[in-house]
C-alpha cells in the first residue's frame, strides 16, 4: 500500500487482526527483512510494517533524514490507519525511529522492543566512521554496501549464512545513494534518548547479539543497567532476526503476548 506523504510515497503493509504490532527495519533494510516474523505474528496480531524515507519503496524526503523525520513519517502512516496504540519493534536504525517516535507520541506505545539497536547517541568514534563511509559511498556505493552487510554477521556465520547474506546485498542496494546519505546525516547527530526509554510507561525489551560487531563490550553492560528495561543476549551478531531466528521469535511473541 503507498500513502503520499508531504509529496513522497511512504510504502506500508497491514496483514492479521488483533493489537497492533509495527515493524520497523534497519538501515539498508526494508520490509522484506520481516517477512518470517509477519508469517509468525499475523496469526494473532495486525501487523504493520513500513518502508522508511529512502528505502524500499519510500521515497527520499531530503539530504537529511532526522530520527524525528522518520518518527514522523511513521506517525503519518499509524494516523491514515486509525492506529491509536502499538507495540513497536525497531531493528538498528528501526530502534532509533522507534524511541524518537515514542517520545513523540508515548501515550500509544504498549511495548517497546529495540532489536540490536540502542538508546545511546553515537559515540565520537562512530561518527568519524559515518564520515569515512559517506566519502566511500560516493564513488564505490556498490562494493561499500556490499562490505557492510557482511560485516553485520558475526565472523563465524558468515559463510554459514552466505545465501541470505547475498539476499541481504540484493535488498540493500535497492536503497539509492540519497537514502543511504540522508540516512547515514541523520544517524550522526540523533540525540540520546536512554531517559526516554527509561521513563516511558510501558513493557520495553532489548534484543542485543553478543557478538554484535556494532555494539560495544561496554554499550552492551550499559543496556544491562537501564532501569524497567528486560534484555536478552543472543548468540550471534546484528542481524538477530537471522542468525537467531528461532530465539529472537520466541522473545518476540512472549514479548507481545
Amino acid at each position: 500500500m503507498i500513502l503520499t506523504y508531504k509529496g513522497i510515497s511512504i510504502s506500508y503493509s497491514v496483514s492479521g487482526q488483533g493489537k497492533t504490532v509495527t515493524l520497523l527495519h534497519g538501515f539498508l533494510e526494508n520490509s522484506t527483512m520481516w517477512k518470517d516474523t509477519v508469517a509468525s505474528l499475523e496469526r494473532t496480531h495486525q501487523v504493520i510494517t513500513i518502508d522508511l524515507l529512502g528505502h524500499g519503496l519510500t521515497d527520499a524526503l531530503g539530504y537529511v533524514h532526522t530520527m524525528e523525520d522518520f518518527a514522523d513519517a511513521v506517525d503519518a502512516v499509524l494516523t491514515h490507519l486509525n492506529i491509536t496504540s502499538t507495540t513497536l519493534v525497531g531493528h538498528s536504525l528501526g530502534g532509533y525511529v522507534a524511541l524518537a517516535f515514542a517520545e513523540k507520541k508515548p501515550h500509544t506505545i504498549e511495548g517497546l522492543c529495540l532489536m540490536n539497536s540502542t538508546p545511546f547517541a553515537d559515540s565520537q568514534e562512530r561518527i568519524i566512521l559515518r564520515n569515512r563511509a559517506l566519502k566511500v559511498a560516493k564513488t564505490n556505493y556498490k562494493n561499500l554496501v556490499s562490505m557492510s552487510i557482511s560485516n553485520l554477521f558475526f565472523e563465524d556465520n558468515r559463510i554459514r549464512f552466505e545465501d541470505a547474506i547475498e539476499n541481504i546485498k540484493t535488498e540493500a542496494l535497492k536503497t539509492p545513494l540519497q537514502g543511504y546519505v540522508a540516512t547515514q546525516e541523520g544517524m550522526k547527530i540523533r540525540t540520546d534518548r536512554t531517559k526516554t526509554l527509561e521513563n516511558l510507561n510501558c513493557k520495553k525489551l532489548i534484543i542485543a547479539g553478543k557478538n554484535d560487531p556494532i555494539l560495544s563490550k561496554t554499550d552492551l553492560h550499559q543496556l544491562e543497567k537501564l532501569n524497567g528495561v528486560t534484555v536478552t543476549i543472543l548468540e550471534g551478531g546484528h542481524m538477530s532476526h537471522i542468525e537467531n531466528k528461532e530465539e529472537f521469535l520466541q522473545a518476540i511473541i512472549r514479548f507481545i503476548e
